[in-house]
């Protein structure tokens, strides 16, 4: 087995003729692919935000409506609660656990707000007023750009995997990024809408 300055001369030996071989060949996609994927992530985050921000003046909008169905309005404070309480941990891309709870908190308040955009049809003095119709705006934009930041994050996520996972990124992690990880992702049900912009509708 080789002790350990022969086995650093035999790393500083490969990695100079890597450099000599390879040079221009994928040195830098490593951390170039990292520092894509934090920066999309951060666009989810942001995007994500942006939604949980605007609940409070959607959710007293909808109060003022007569006899409107608390179950409804409780379901979209409480999945924005636990929205806001959940703690993200620093290395959320890289444990599955947190990553899958913060997905599951958030498709929670995309559903529980997709029911109240139904139920709120059912009241037409409500959909009617200009402060209703600014809020739909925002959350119909804002449920847009979340998609877009979350297919951004994706893509991201497959080139930083994939190369880390194949030659030569496999080598440069081995000589200079040995605490790469492979970043978790979104599950996607239908891979091709990745290319195509969403279009979010609540209704006329």
């Amino acid at each position: 087995m080789l002790s350990g300055p022969r086995t650093i001369l035999l790393k500083l030996t490969m990695m100079l003729g890597l450099c000599l071989t390879l040079s221009g060949c994928g040195v830098n996609a490593v951390p170039t692919k990292d520092e894509a994927v934090t920066a999309a992530w951060a666009e989810v985050l942001n995007q994500y935000q942006r939604r949980a921000d605007l609940v409070p003046n959607l959710v007293a909008t909808v109060k003022g409506a007569a006899d409107f169905e608390r179950e409804t309005l409780q379901a979209v404070v409480e999945a924005r609660s636990k929205v806001a309480q959940m703690q993200i941990p620093p290395d959320i891309l890289t444990n599955p656990g947190a990553f899958k709870q913060f997905q599951e908190n958030q498709s929670a308040l995309t559903s529980a707000l997709s029911r109240l955009m139904v139920v709120v049809e059912r009241y037409p003095q409500l959909t009617a007023t200009q402060n209703f119709a600014t809020l739909q705006a925002q959350l119909e934009g804002t449920e847009n750009r979340i998609a877009v930041a979350r297919r951004d994050y994706i893509l991201a996520v497959q080139s930083y995997n994939t190369e880390i996972r194949t030659l030569p990124g496999r080598i440069w992690v081995w000589l200079l990024y040995p605490d790469a990880q492979l970043k978790e992702n979104f599950t996607v049900e239908n891979p091709e809408a990745l290319q195509t912009p969403p279009k979010v509708e609540f209704g006329s």
